[in-house]
C-alpha cells in the first residue's frame, strides 16, 4: 500500500488551499477536504496508455512505462486511472511503471463502468459489480486499499443525467468502511447528484466535463470550492474533437504557447479547486503539459479567454 508523507509546515487556507508553500512549478498544491492528500493541481491521466480506443495494450509498452515514470520525476503525484481502460491495461502498466509506489503518491481510480469484449462502455452499477470492482483495482495496481475511487455514472454520450445514485453511493460507502477505500468521489454528475452523495458519505472530489468552451459546470465548480471540493475536469482540451478557437490561437502566438498550454493555464487560473489529469502516451507531450502550468495569464488575456465560452467564438 503506498503512504502518504505530507508537509505539515505549509499553511492551509479554508477549503485545502495552499498559500505559498513554494511549490507552484506544477499549479500550487491542493488538499481533498477531510484528508491526508496534498497533490500538485497538475496531475496525469492515464487513459491514453492504453490501446487505441483504450483498449488493450499500447503499441509501444516501454515507452508507456517512461511516460509515468517521466511524469512522477517531474514532481507529478497525483494521477488518475480506472481498470476498465484497457481494461486492466493502465493499472498494469501504473503497477510496472511505479510499484511499490513512491510516498505521497495519490492514485485516483473509477468504477460504475465496464468494457465488454464488443469494446463499448457499458455500465456497471450493481453492489456486486462494483464491489469486484474494487477487487480488480486493487490486484492490478498492488495495493490493500484505494485512495479515492470516484463513481463514474454512465450516462448517454460525456454529459451528466438526472437519476438517482444513492444505491451506489451507499456501496462505494460500505466498501469505505471496511477499509478497501478511503475516499469517495463523483464523475459525470449533476448538482443534485452531488448533494444526494453528500447525505451519504463525504465527496472529497467530483470529475465533469469542462473546458475553455464547455463551461456548464460553472455554478458548480464556484460551489464545490466554497466548500473545498476539488472539481476534476475531463476533455480539458475539448476530448475527441480538441478545441478550435481564433481567440485561443492567437493568444498562443502572442505568449509564445501551444493553444492546449493556454488551455490548461486557463484552467488552472479558473479556480483553486480545479485539477487537471491531461493524458498522453508521448514524453514530448507531457513535457509541453507540465510546462502549462509555469503560464503566466494576465487579468487582461484570462478576460479575452473568458469570452470563447461565453460567445463560443468559431467553436
Amino acid at each position: 500500500m503506498n503512504k502518504d508523507t505530507r508537509d505539515s509546515s505549509a499553511r492551509l487556507k479554508p477549503g485545502g488551499f495552499l498559500a505559498n508553500s513554494g511549490e507552484a512549478t506544477l499549479g500550487g498544491r491542493f488538499t481533498f477536504p477531510g484528508t491526508s492528500l496534498t497533490v500538485q493541481r497538475m496531475g496525469y491521466g492515464a487513459m491514453q496508455l492504453a490501446g487505441p480506443g483504450v483498449w488493450g495494450p499500447p503499441k509501444d509498452p516501454d515507452g508507456a512505462v517512461a511516460v509515468v515514470r517521466q511524469a512522477v520525476a517531474a514532481g507529478v503525484n497525483h494521477i488518475d486511472t480506472s481498470d476498465f481502460y484497457g481494461p486492466h491495461v493502465t493499472n498494469q502498466i501504473l503497477r510496472q511503471a511505479l510499484h511499490p509506489y513512491p510516498a505521497g503518491l495519490v492514485i485516483v481510480t473509477k468504477l460504475g463502468g465496464r468494457r465488454p469484449p464488443d469494446k463499448s462502455w457499458q455500465p456497471a452499477i450493481s453492489p456486486q459489480e462494483l464491489t469486484d470492482g474494487v477487487h480488480d483495482n486493487l490486484r492490478n495496481l498492488g495495493l490493500d486499499a484505494l485512495d479515492v475511487v470516484n463513481y463514474r455514472v454512465m450516462g448517454a454520450g460525456h454529459g451528466p443525467e438526472e437519476g438517482s445514485i444513492a444505491a451506489q453511493v451507499t456501496v462505494l460507502a460500505d466498501l469505505k468502511r471496511q477499509g478497501l477505500i478511503h475516499h469517495i468521489g463523483l464523475s459525470n454528475v449533476t448538482a443534485t447528484q452531488v448533494a444526494e452523495a453528500q447525505a451519504i458519505t463525504e465527496v472529497v472530489c467530483v470529475q465533469n466535463h469542462y473546458n475553455l468552451a464547455h463551461r456548464h459546470d460553472d455554478a458548480l465548480i464556484d460551489d464545490l470550492a466554497r466548500q473545498g471540493i476539488a472539481y476534476v475536469p475531463f476533455f480539458p482540451l475539448g476530448g475527441f474533437s480538441p478545441l478550435q478557437s481564433s481567440t485561443l490561437s492567437s493568444v498562443a502566438g502572442r505568449l509564445g504557447a501551444t493553444p492546449m498550454q493556454v488551455a490548461l493555464a486557463w484552467l488552472l487560473h479558473r479556480s483553486p479547486n480545479i485539477l487537471l489529469i491531461p493524458g498522453t502516451s508521448s514524453v514530448a507531450h507531457l513535457r509541453e503539459n507540465l510546462a502549462s502550468a509555469q503560464l503566466p495569464l494576465s487579468p487582461e488575456t484570462l478576460a479575452e479567454l473568458d469570452g470563447i465560452g461565453t460567445a463560443n467564438h468559431g467553436l
